[in-house]
């Protein structure tokens, strides 16, 4: 439970406030509280502290309920009240001590749970176990600590009376991801209460961390049969529909879509927190509905400005204004978040991703090209965004710059899905580079085309049906070819072009009409030194397949001719 000090107006006008449409049980108000309707208990504990003022465990609960609200200074005052008015009741020195362990203060917190134990009778275990509990719920747990308290809380109890011993041992271990442990004292807890609905949602939650997704959501189903109106459950079937959606993509637009629908289940029956509807926005970004992230994530901005947790939510702004193509804005967002964040291991991933890909709209690939290259490095599953700059790059005929990142997308992720891609751009940027220095005999070297035939090559392989592969395999080989005393290294290459194109789918022809005449017009030029016959073949075909072409009917008028005038040989 992440806890912040903060403060509210705590007087003892503040104390006398109730409301009297709510039960006057302290069973009811934690019933509420473990509900996490805290406002609702507030309100009852208010009212209890009020007619009950010589009851210490109604200050505790109420002081409980700040801790839980992060209001830790108001908690403070409580626990004081709650000691002043029954100072032999434990659990207010517990609340201080609590207290001092959020606010870091351990030595404090331990002087206070030892008067707990001072003023509690010996063979009362409440107070072990609230201390237990206490090590427990901070947001750096002490298990060390937690562990012989809770261990003496159970032998206090030595008939197994309060189920929530068990309760709190589970969560001692659940904690530490020692699942069989934790289950084990949960099933205690409920030998002792079959309707201690807590303990069935932990399970259901042990189920989902362990990806028992099925065996998670009929646990937690129990506990919503049980009570339909348990907010926990629904936050936690919430998350488990969450963590399927995204392990199992097949099932992703029906398990997300649950998910959204359990947590807005989860939020109308409690509080509506700040943090519950930050946690609701990171929904609606996992399950992909920008349209109405946007407008939570400009809701929780307003709602709460100065909170610790505002940045994630100009995060989401950011995001979301993206993925809604208003790039501006992203821009403007994500470069607010990242100067405030004074933390930079907070920074993850998709900060760098949606920064860089808000400059990249803009233009600014320079900038795109550094920060997408972070995200690629903290996670290289953002390898399809540095594509994009690549392919930005090569868009604009800078091949040379394009090249180099296409290397760096094809290193850091050669079995991703964009893969192919890659390769074959990487490969036209190579090609097309030595050919703009070719032309401007600015003397290339020929390493560049060795790169491009590489990553063609790539392309063959991973895709054999890819007919363009084989055509430029021709052109670049044709360039990386002898001049003087061509080795024909184009020919194979070409061959198996009009092999895709004109045989083995000859129904891909006409739209390839081009391309298959200038295969067969190098064929033809290379063969005609050596096998004229072939040569004119060739020629026939590329006039057949493209009529207008100029280059065929000239050198199938040459070699005829030549082969007419030739002298006969002697008799």
């Amino acid at each position: 439970m992440k806890m912040i000090k903060k403060a509210i107006t705590l007087s003892f006008g503040l104390v006398m406030m109730g409301s009297a449409s709510f039960a006057q049980s302290l069973s009811d108000a934690r019933k509420a509280i473990d509900a996490e309707q805290y406002q609702k208990a507030t309100s009852m504990l208010k009212t209890l502290v009020s007619s009950q003022a010589n009851k210490g465990e109604n200050y505790y609960s109420l002081g409980d309920v700040y801790l839980r609200m992060d209001y830790v200074d108001s908690a403070r005052a409580v626990f004081t009240q709650g000691i002043t008015a029954d100072p032999k009741n434990s659990l207010n020195y517990i609340g201080l001590g609590q207290a001092d362990l959020v606010s870091n203060n351990v030595a404090s917190a331990k002087t206070n749970f030892a008067k707990a134990v001072d003023v509690a009778s010996r063979k009362d275990w409440i107070p072990h176990l609230y201390i237990g509990k206490a090590f427990i719920a901070t947001d750096k747990p002490d298990f060390e600590s937690a562990l012989p308290y809770l261990q003496k809380a159970d032998e206090l109890d030595d008939k197994d009376k309060d189920a929530e011993t068990f309760l709190a041992l589970g969560d001692f271990y659940a904690a530490q991801k020692k699942n069989s442990e934790a289950l084990q004292n949960y099933m205690r807890a409920l030998n002792i209460d079959e309707n201690l609905l807590r303990a069935t949602v932990q399970i259901g939650r042990m189920y989902k961390e362990s990806r028992a997704f099925p065996e998670s959501e009929d646990r937690l189903k129990e506990a919503i049969t049980k009570d339909p109106n348990y907010g926990p459950a629904y936050r936690e079937i919430a998350e488990l529909y969450m963590q399927w959606a995204i392990q199992l993509p097949n099932e992703f637009e029906a398990r997300s879509a649950q998910a959204v629908e359990n947590y807005k289940k989860y939020l109308d029956l409690t509080d509506k927190s700040y943090e519950s509807r930050l946690r609701y926005a990171q929904f609606l970004f996992y399950a992909k509905d920008f349209k109405t992230l946007e407008q939570e994530a400009a809701a929780l901005a307003a709602m709460n400005p100065n909170s610790p947790k505002s940045l994630v939510a100009l995060r989401l702004r950011g995001y979301s204004a993206y993925e809604n193509r208003n790039f501006p804005q992203s821009l403007q967002y994500m470069e607010e978040f990242l100067s405030k964040v004074k933390d930079t291991t907070r920074i993850i991933a998709s900060d760098y991703l949606y920064l860089g890909r808000a400059q990249l709209a803009a233009g600014n690939d320079s900038l795109a090209l550094i920060n997408i290259t972070k995200a690629v490095e903290k996670d290289s599953t953002n390898v399809d965004a540095l594509a994009d700059v690549a392919k930005a790059y090569f868009d604009a005929k800078k091949y040379t710059k394009a090249a180099q990142i296409y290397d760096k997308v094809i290193k850091a992720a050669p079995n991703a899905k964009g893969v192919l891609y890659s390769y074959f751009y990487n490969g036209l940027a190579y090609y097309f580079e030595y050919a703009i220095a070719y032309s401007a005999k600015t003397n290339p070297s020929k390493d560049l085309l060795v790169k491009a035939d590489s990553s063609i090559a790539k392309v063959a392989q991973l895709a054999p049906e890819t007919a363009d592969a084989y055509l430029y395999r021709g052109r670049i080989n044709n360039l990386l070819d002898d001049e003087a005393n061509p080795k024909g290294l184009m020919v194979p290459h070409y061959e198996m072009f009009i092999q895709k194109v004109a045989v083995d789918k000859p129904e891909l022809a006409a739209a390839n009409a081009r391309k298959l005449s200038e295969a067969y017009d190098n064929l033809a030029g290379f063969y005609a030194t050596n096998d004229k016959a072939k040569a004119i073949d060739y020629l026939n075909k590329s006039i057949a397949a493209n009529p207008a072409g100029t280059f065929a009917p000239a050198k199938l008028k040459e070699l005829t001719t030549s082969a007419a005038k030739a002298p006969g040989k002697k008799k």
